[in-house]
């Protein structure tokens, strides 16, 4: 029996221009396109026209860490098995970074389906391209725990002997860089904010320096952020 392929599909983190012409072109000729959010990607598909049937995966979020996908997941892989090829995107960037959709290459790895990479933006890659420091071995970390662990998640994070990268929310930022300050005030911090956007801005210093450049500047702390500590 010939299954259907899975098509793991990069999409810009802000600038619409930065999708790849073989992006745009898989989009267009899947059966089915599965989004973190229908309605976050629209305005990606309005602009490049791309009027493939769509349906969102945000229900796989409720379910971390099953070994089995929720019923979603279920009609997803039945039809791969029925032969049609199907786009996974996340609402920005690379999808399966920080995001649920390596439940959805997982449960399609475990069913025998093809699955193949479009590779393009993400947000790491991206700040990491501009770093200026020496990145040739360095640690991805996710976000960082919203409550339970935190702190003993930015313990580890300032004694790695690499740099140290991961994301972080604009509603958290604040105590983030506090609590990074407290653990290790010499250490340098290499901001992201809003990156590819209008707004994008890119923040380098001591880790006090952020803080207190933020802490003077609240009213732009918006948007997905990534940070590498030196």
């Amino acid at each position: 029996m010939i299954t259907g392929i899975l098509y793991i599909v990069a999409t810009p983190i802000g600038n619409l221009a930065d999708i790849t012409y073989r992006a745009i072109e898989t989009l267009q000729k899947v059966d089915l396109i599965v989004c973190e959010d229908t309605r976050t990607s629209q305005k990606l598909f309005e602009r490049y026209k791309i009027a493939t049937q769509k349906t969102s995966f945000y229900q796989f979020q409720k379910n971390k860490g099953a070994v089995k996908p929720m019923p979603k997941g279920d009609f997803i892989i039945s039809q791969l098995k029925d032969g049609k090829n199907i786009a996974l995107v996340t609402d920005a960037g690379t999808p399966g970074i920080s995001d649920p959709g390596n439940q959805l290459v997982e449960y399609a790895v475990k069913n025998n389906i093809a699955v193949i990479p479009i590779p393009g933006v993400s947000a790491l890659t991206t700040l990491a391209s501009v770093s200026g420091i020496d990145l040739s071995r360095f640690i991805f970390l996710g976000f960082p725990p919203h409550k339970k662990g935190r702190e003993t998640f930015f313990r580890e994070v300032v004694v790695q002997k690499y740099p140290v990268s991961y994301f972080e929310s604009p509603h958290r930022l604040i105590k983030n860089l506090e609590l990074l300050k407290s653990l290790a005030p010499e250490k340098r911090i290499i901001l992201g904010r809003e990156l590819t956007k209008m707004f994008e801005e890119i923040v380098r210093g001591e880790i006090s320096e952020a803080l207190e450049y933020f802490k003077n500047n609240e009213a732009k702390i918006k948007g997905e952020i990534v940070i590498i500590i030196q």
